[in-house]
């Protein structure tokens, strides 16, 4: 099975996370936000967590070589993990029901640090090993299906993956649509479900050794402008996009909902555009590095 065979297999992992994702916009302003300790939440992430690391031990129990490439892997999922479980259990998750800029933040910890981090750690090979024999060989056999094999290099084909990733951002973030996800718990389901998915696509065809160095950098330069354009739309207006903020009034830090917003937008404008493009260089470092070597 390739390694980075695997966005959908993690996304089904959480699916049942979905839920428990919606934000209730009618939380409280008086109390400090507190831990999401949803067990649609917490059980996924620590199942996800046990499947590595039962096939972790296994694999490095086994391998006589490349023990360094293993505990390097190994320390990319716990970071990405860590990031991942940040963004849905700790403060910063109930917190976004109460502010958009925070909603934002906790968008952008998933999408452009827990998902890159997820895919170089290429997990599937090695949570696969957490199965016996018989599963294992199961699993392989569902994963080297025609029509598996054809679906995943559609979704991970670079220009597929970006402009994936770029559609679920814009549509999402179209008023009506978000207004919809904060008003009800599966449709937001869907809205982080999808922005998770598409980044990991994204971040696995962007990684990928098959991926040519110029058609990656390009991608993440277009993604960078792409969200980049959202983000500027959104720190640069004067009223609210939402109703659903909007309704709340002042956010608990003293913003009022234009604000918010604008701090929100500048989030996904300023970090989200400089990881992208930060991106882009390095791997254009990697395309000019064997002309100076």
């Amino acid at each position: 099975m390739p390694a980075l065979r695997w966005p959908a297999g993690l996304a089904l992992g959480l699916g049942p996370a979905g839920a428990a994702w919606a934000h209730d916009t009618g939380a409280s302003h008086q109390e400090p936000p507190g831990w999401t300790l949803d067990p649609w939440i917490v059980v996924p992430l620590l199942i996800v967590l046990a499947l590595f690391a039962i096939g972790w031990k296994r694999l490095s129990a086994r391998a006589n070589l490349g023990a360094d490439r293993l505990a390097h892997r190994a320390r990319l999922f716990g970071a990405g993990w860590l990031v991942l479980a940040a963004a849905l259990v700790s403060p910063l998750h109930e917190a976004g029901e109460r502010s958009f800029a925070a909603h934002m933040f906790e968008h952008e910890l998933i999408m452009l640090a827990a998902a890159p981090l997820l895919v170089l750690s290429e997990p599937l090979a090695i949570m696969l090993w957490a199965f016996p024999a018989g599963g294992r060989r199961g699993i392989g056999a569902v994963t080297t299906a025609r029509l598996v094999q054809a679906t995943w290099h559609f979704l991970s084909a670079p220009l597929v993956a970006t402009l994936v990733q770029a559609a679920a951002l814009w549509l999402w973030h179209a008023p009506p649509l978000f207004d919809l996800a904060l008003a009800s718990d599966g449709w937001h389901a869907a809205q982080h479900l999808s922005f998770l998915v598409s980044a990991l696509f994204f971040w696995s065809a962007m990684l990928s050794r098959r991926t040519p160095v110029g058609v990656a950098a390009l991608c993440l330069v277009a993604t960078s402008v792409v969200s980049g354009a959202l983000g500027a739309l959104m720190a640069l207006a004067t009223s609210p996009w939402y109703a659903g903020y909007a309704r709340l009034g002042l956010s608990p830090y003293g913003l009022t909902p234009a604000e918010d917003q604008q701090v929100a937008g500048l989030l996904m404008w300023v970090p989200g555009g400089l990881v992208h493009a930060g991106a882009a260089l390095l791997v254009m470092r990697r395309l000019l590095r064997p002309a100076h070597a």
